[in-house]
């Protein structure tokens, strides 16, 4: 256990320099999608993140929007348990069959006005999974599709971005 203590401290660190937030573009991004869903909705921003058979690589970086880094709760954007309470159905993943009756029940029960938006490359068609014998094809082969954030994953400034540009071009 000496000999590693050891060699940590003379190699030094191993991983890369973290990046510069940039915490005023990141609170104006946020604070301006929660203008947008208040007047689109006259409220805050509700969403429900499907995982519909992804590496969780999107997952991972939807979740990073509730840390204590991005922290949307502040901003009035929230993530519900139950698609009853969504206003954004956040879809990851190809979807694969075991996952397609589930979507379909997901969406049937989320109320209108209702969008959905396919999170990563493989939201798209299916993306490196897609010929698989499991895998039914991108979100928009079950459920129609009013947003793609691109990424493999998308970072959280492209999925707030991506957020805002739903809130101000739907009709």
């Amino acid at each position: 256990m000496r000999k590693v203590l050891f060699e940590s401290f003379t190699h030094g660190l191993l991983t890369e320099v973290a990046p510069k937030p940039d915490e005023a573009g990141l609170t104006e991004l946020a604070r301006s999608v929660n203008r947008a869903a208040r007047a689109r909705l006259g409220r805050s921003l509700s969403i429900r993140q499907v995982d519909a058979g992804s590496c969780n690589g999107c997952e991972l970086e939807i979740h990073a929007l509730n840390n204590a880094f991005y922290d949307l709760e502040r901003f009035g954007l929230r993530f519900v348990a139950s698609p009853r309470h969504a206003d954004v159905l956040m879809v990851t993943g190809p979807v694969t069959k075991n996952m397609r009756e589930a979507l379909l029940r997901t969406y049937n029960a989320t109320p209108d006005p209702k969008w959905v938006v396919a999170v990563g490359a493989c939201a798209v068609d299916g993306g490196i999974f897609a010929k698989s014998y499991a895998v039914e094809g991108g979100v928009k082969d079950v459920v129609p599709v009013d947003l793609h954030i691109p990424g493999c994953p998308p970072n959280p400034k492209a999925l707030l971005a991506g957020l805002l540009a739903l809130l101000e071009t739907s009709a």
